[in-house]
């Protein structure tokens, strides 16, 4: 092989501070777009993104030069900056300090997406899933 052939996907999930459901409506799309962007920058590709008013999934490519944890602590900083200085600066918003992640096979990636996009479905039935709904 003359090149280096990597497949790394991660499934991340993150919660708000205390679980308080602070990623209401009018927020959403700014907190997904800032993670989305962040992940980007991070040379990530951002397959899924989803959850519900007190955390966050994500599923994401995962360079061989970015380590999960400098993943999230980018996505998570950009995200919390922008809410708290441009979109609601005046209503508090905080993410919890832990994360969960999982690595994902190429095989798994369409499951895994579909359970990420389907996230107020899969609440509103309260259905979890506890390898990936942990109480973090």
């Amino acid at each position: 092989m003359r090149a280096n052939f990597t497949q790394l996907y991660v499934h991340c999930v993150w919660a708000t501070w205390d679980r308080h459901p602070l990623i209401t409506p009018n927020i959403r799309d700014s907190v997904y777009g800032s993670i989305t962007h962040s992940a980007q920058d991070l040379g990530c590709t951002v397959i899924a993104i989803g959850g519900i008013a007190d955390h966050v999934h994500l599923l994401t490519s995962l360079p061989t030069t970015l380590t999960v944890a400098r993943l999230i602590k980018n996505v998570k900083g950009t995200s919390s900056h922008l809410i708290n200085q441009e979109v609601t600066p005046n209503q508090f918003f905080k993410w919890q300090g832990s994360y969960a992640a999982f690595s994902v096979s190429r095989r798994g990636l369409d499951a895994v997406g579909y359970y990420i996009q389907n996230q107020e479905n899969h609440h509103r039935q309260k259905a979890r899933s506890s390898d990936w709904e942990l109480s973090y």
